[in-house]
């Protein structure tokens, strides 16, 4: 039996990097995009996990700007899933008043139909509160504060703001994502790849580097959010 953390020490945000996808695959004797199938399969449980134990928002890093550099076999293969998937959550009942669906990052390098059904979900979804799940797409962090830099360089240029008025708080308002995780996971590495580098400053870190994505279990996630219960939090302090 699987034993819940303590309800006062679970985290509210949990980021993932869920990587190791297409090395699942070649374990498999198959072609090494295939394995994200398995990775899509394994998203779909972790949002049910969330829920149970209680975390209310979750960052996946899904997709980088380097991928898009893949290989044009498993780039189209990988827009077609992303067809695939977001399709069918836009039919999923409990984006109906439930989850809140967000996708920070570039998104305007993805395909039009594929931007079409992003911009979708969103605005569908745009007043949902019990659960928010963002999927970061064409994104690196440090695209990311330049992004923000540069939004604030156009705010003080109109005059919205002074210099002077640049703060963490103004330039939190400005990133892609205000919220910070309180846990990162990371599986089948240790580094954290440019991932929300300025929001997980002081978030709880897990390396799973002998687990590949589509491999990670229930069991493994308990584990993770237990070894975060356990740990004090200082921020620096």
């Amino acid at each position: 039996m699987l034993l819940k953390p303590s309800n006062n020490k679970v985290p509210y945000h949990v980021g993932i990097i869920i990587d190791g996808n297409r090395r699942f695959a070649k374990r498999l004797m198959l072609k090494p995009w295939k394995g994200h199938e398995w990775g899509a399969k394994k998203i779909e449980k972790l949002f049910d996990w969330c829920i149970e134990y209680g975390v209310k928002e979750l960052t996946l890093y899904a997709f980088s700007q380097e991928n898009f550099d893949r290989p044009k076999r498993e780039f189209n293969y990988l827009m077609d899933l992303f067809r695939k998937e977001f399709t069918r959550l836009k039919d999923d009942p409990r984006l109906k008043d439930e989850i809140k669906v967000n996708f920070i990052g570039r998104i305007w390098m993805f395909p039009e139909d594929i931007q079409e059904i992003m911009n979708h979900l969103m605005e569908k979804t745009k007043n949902n509160n019990k659960f928010i799940l963002n999927f970061a797409m064409a994104y690196s962090g440090r695209a990311e504060i330049i992004d923000a830099t540069k939004r604030i360089a156009n705010l003080i240029k109109n005059g919205s703001i002074d210099i002077r008025d640049i703060n963490d708080e103004i330039f939190s308002k400005n990133l892609y994502l205000r919220s910070e995780p309180d846990l990162i996971i990371r599986t089948s590495e240790s580094r954290l790849s440019g991932f929300l580098l300025w929001q997980g400053a002081y978030a709880e870190i897990e390396f799973l580097p002998n687990k590949l994505w589509p491999e990670f279990s229930k069991k493994d996630f308990v584990k993770c959010l237990q070894e975060y219960s356990r740990r004090e939090r200082r921020f620096g302090k």
